[in-house]
């Protein structure tokens, strides 16, 4: 194929409307509109050279040796946090599950050998499952297959990787030769060496000798793209009973890891998204759902060398690496170097298969990198195989089978046509898994290098390299615009003190750091870095370490990519250091030396003054959720004039008992407080993801819709409407009209976006006209607050998709917050429109959130996804406002 620069304009613009068409199947739904079982973290030890003289001796000797599993961590705050319905998860698995079904053992500590059987004990059957209808596997026959799979010899082993938001066990297999505890403690040595010793692990013969490499495969991460599931069975199968060398081979000198359904709900619903309504493939940076987290840890604990994730539907088959813009952190020239090859092979094999257009509807498979201009990116790492490559992944792919079966397809076609597509699929998601074994097995050693020094350079700070024909060799149109490389700094600061925002944001956010492996360490005294002095308590993210690429794609602020490319993927900007509240500050020095130790999980920081009324500021989630708990027990709690809460001195016991479960601080005050605040009740016509962050603050929360408003709903138990989408007041029949009509003249609306301006407009509450910014803007944008109850105190920070502004205010609006001067962006893709309006320009000092009697209207995103934690107090203090 020609270099991606040199194709002629005919082609571009075909590849610009594929990109565009593709853009819908990658997505589903627009991006906007996505919306515990909670694993104990765990902190492997560092080890050093030494540590694998055993394994040397015992796996030079034994090459069948594996990976054990670390020892465990001290759990963290997030243990704690577990949702209703991870605790009912929990409660519900049967005395035979807890019995005989372990958690991965990463969560139970220790080291075993393989094989790790058990006997899984059976789902109730369920004739409503959509993979019936297709012929494929059935969510509740899956534990009986893997009981069959792992009677069949001494390869196979079964573990509980977790839960689905909807209670449903994740299946993590292992396929592995046989190893004995001795064994696999010295995997796990050499593992930790690779990661945390790096320049030591390359030069150990014991590691390129005997490590077995990892593999994984991840399967239905999307619930209604079901087959990757069936051709891991199938594989799964095979590779146990398989005498051939080569499979004797591969499973001598790896483990291959399956996670059979990553989406267990959505798989019997058929649907996208899981039981909370969550696209998973969008969670990784936020990982609010317990599919992520645990597939999280399986990054974590097992430390993939190349994977697969496998979707539907793209034809032909689409096999990633992906077009530009390439994520800035990654080590790409490793990353694309092994990517490419991969898909390459699963190129040759997918073809190979002897489909056709003409007999059976199958294209040729395609490569973006190769085939396509731009329009599938690999820029968030809000995507499985944009994620992986954070642990040490250096092949890592989206692989899309060609034949949908979903959605309108699932509805309208005849069974028989939908099941020779769905077997297409299995052949197809099955000789991309073959080829990518046979790419590793071939590639073993250059693939442990190649990890290796990924944690190399993090670990020295050494620079990033470049991808350039020279560097890459054998990639074909590798051109400038394919080089995206990040500007670390040589550390970052979460202080803590008056530097510090909020002390729980950053509690929060250290934490989340640790849960992905980050290291964080905490200054033992006072510092001076970077010409600033730091007190003691500080967080330090030094970014000389072996997963910075982590680090800074958390706590970085990003790129404004909007010149880069016409069209972007998904989301462009996400930084936590900017949206989670905290103060975290990037610091540029060529020397650290910070006296400090290394953290498991952040220094609690809730406490409650020994006498008098309490001071509750509202200036984070927790405290949100703590005042929802007070108005739930009947607290008489009264706001004061800077926006925080008043708690009487009576409340002592129960304000002790919230500070200990939110890590939230209630400080002495003389102040009584104002106005009364009342427990709020929400009527919400919302995405998946606000609801979910509603939920998350404690709010007495009813999801409401047109249909549902259409059916009768009694508005005699909401205090306050809540909408941003599934609301439309044309859509009302007139009973459900002037009901809605009739609540809004008596009580109050927070508004987001179109949908909560139309609402607005069509109800002639608050005097404002909105703009609407180009629908595919989106990123980290600058905001100017007021002193006023809803933004007060606010980050400088917040985040739009499809932004949005408010002119021509009448007399009775108030602006709460604008965006900034000059061009708001940080990070992101915002561009104008063709005829020059909808840009950040247009929107620049326009205001972003505005207020009147009864009405609070945003133009950004304050809950997006769950992710933007630190600007959900806006929506919260809104809602308390209106009510």
């Amino acid at each position: 194929m020609p270099s991606r620069g040199a194709r002629s304009t005919a082609l571009r613009g075909i590849c610009g409307t594929n990109a565009l068409l593709l853009q819908g199947s990658r997505t589903g739904t627009p991006p906007r509109t996505d919306s515990q079982e909670v694993r104990v973290r765990l902190q492997r030890p560092v080890l050093f050279a030494t540590a694998t003289a055993t394994a040397a001796a015992t796996l030079l000797a034994t090459p069948n040796g594996a990976a054990a599993d670390p020892a465990p961590r001290p759990p963290t705050r997030e243990a704690a946090d577990r949702t209703p319905s991870d605790r009912a998860a929990r409660t519900a698995e049967s005395t035979t599950d807890r019995a005989l079904a372990s958690p991965v053992t990463e969560l139970t500590g220790g080291t075993r050998g393989y094989p790790r059987e058990q006997v899984l004990a059976p789902d109730p059957e369920n004739p409503a499952d959509k993979s019936l209808k297709l012929g494929l596997t059935p969510y509740h026959a899956i534990a009986p297959k893997l009981n069959a799979l792992q009677r069949l010899g001494d390869r196979v082993s079964v573990e509980i990787a977790g839960r689905s938001a909807g209670g449903h066990r994740l299946y993590l297999v292992t396929v592995t030769a046989p190893e004995s505890v001795r064994q696999a403690r010295a995997q796990e040595r050499m593992r930790d060496l690779i990661e945390n010793a790096p320049r030591e692990a390359a030069k150990d013969p014991a590691i390129k000798a005997a490590y077995k490499t990892p593999v994984f495969f991840n399967n239905n991460i999307h619930g209604n793209e079901w087959e990757g599931t069936d051709a891991a069975l199938k594989l799964i199968e095979r590779l146990a009973k398989a005498k051939d060398k080569a499979t004797t081979g591969l499973l001598a000198r790896h483990r291959v890891y399956f996670n059979v359904t990553a989406n267990p709900d959505g798989r019997i619903a058929g649907t996208r998204a899981n039981a909370g309504g969550f696209d998973l493939n969008r969670d990784f940076v936020t990982a609010s759902q317990p599919e992520v987290r645990a597939m999280r840890q399986i990054a974590i604990d097992k430390q993939p060398a190349v994977m697969v994730d496998l979707h539907g539907y793209v034809n032909g088959t689409l096999i990633e690496p992906t077009t530009p813009p390439h994520g800035e952190n990654y080590e790409y020239d490793l990353f694309l170097k092994n990517t490419y090859a991969n898909a390459l092979g699963m190129e040759s094999a997918v073809n190979g298969l002897g489909y056709t257009p003409e007999k059976d509807g199958v294209e040729p498979a395609q490569i973006p990198f190769r085939d396509q201009e731009e329009g599938w990116d690999d820029w968030p790492p809000i995507f499985t195989p944009q994620y992986m490559p954070f642990h040490g992944t250096i092949a890592a792919h989206t692989v899309e089978f060609p034949m949908a079966v979903n959605n309108d397809e699932y509805d309208e076609l005849p069974v028989a046509e939908l099941r020779r597509r769905s077997a297409i699929n299995v052949d197809i998601a099955g000789a991309a898994m073959t080829a990518t074994l046979d790419y590793a097995r071939t590639h073993r050693t250059s693939l442990i290098a190649d990890q290796i020094e990924v944690f190399r350079r993090g670990a020295t700070g050494a620079a990033q390299v470049p991808v350039s024909p020279s560097t890459v060799p054998g990639v074909p149109g590798i051109g400038p615009e394919d080089v995206y490389t990040a500007d670390f700094p040589r550390a970052y600061v979460i202080p803590s003190g008056r530097g510090q925002r909020s002390a729980p944001a950053a509690g929060r956010l250290v934490d989340h750091l640790l849960a992905n492996d980050v290291q964080v360490r905490r200054a033992a005294k006072d510092f001076g870095l970077g010409g600033k002095v730091y007190p003691k308590g500080s967080y330090v993210i030094d970014m000389h370490q072996p997963k910075r690429g982590m680090a800074n794609v958390m706590l970085a602020d990003g790129r404004d990519i909007s010149d880069k490319v016409s069209v972007m993927y998904d989301i462009s900007g996400w930084s936590l250091g900017r949206l989670w509240g905290a103060t975290v500050e990037p610091v540029r020095t060529t020397r650290l030396s910070v006296p400090s130790h290394a953290v498991h999980e952040a220094a609690r920081v809730g406490h409650v003054a020994p006498g008098g009324n309490l001071r509750l500021r509202l200036d984070d989630a927790r405290e949100i959720a703590a005042l929802n708990s007070l108005l739930a027990d009947g607290v008489a709690v009264r706001r004061a004039a800077d926006g925080s809460a008043i708690v009487p001195a009576s409340a002592r016991a129960k304000a002790t008992a919230l500070a200990k479960k939110y890590d939230v601080a209630f400080d002495a005050t003389r102040a009584t407080g104002t106005a009364p605040l009342h427990r709020v009740r929400v009527a919400a016509a919302v995405t998946p993801g606000e609801l979910f962050a509603l939920r998350e603050m404690n709010f007495d929360v009813t999801a409401v819709s047109t249909a549902t408003l259409n059916a009768g709903f009694d508005w005699s138990k909401a205090d306050v409407l809540f909408a941003s989408a599934g609301l439309d007041h044309q859509g009302l029949n007139a009973t459900a009209r002037a009901a809605l009509d009739g609540f809004l003249a008596r009580k109050g609306l927070v508004g987001r976006g179109a949908t909560g301006a139309a609402l607005n407009a069509a109800a002639d509450l608050l005097a404002v006209k909105p703009v609407e910014g180009n629908g595919d803007a989106n990123g980290v944008v600058r905001v100017v607050n007021s002193a006023g109850g809803v933004t007060a105190g606010a980050p400088d920070h917040s985040f739009v998709y499809a932004p949005m502004w408010f002119t021509n205010l009448g007399s009775s609006v108030r602006v709460e917050q604008s965006y900034a001067s000059g061009n708001p962006l940080v990070s992101g893709h915002w561009r104008a429109l063709e005829d020059g309006t909808g840009g950040p320009a247009q929107a620049a000092g326009r205001a972003s959130v505005v207020s009147g009697p009864r009405v609070v209207l945003f133009g950004t995103e304050p809950l997006f996804r769950d992710h933007p934690k630190g600007e959900f107090p806006q929506l919260a203090r809104a809602l308390l406002t209106v009510s």
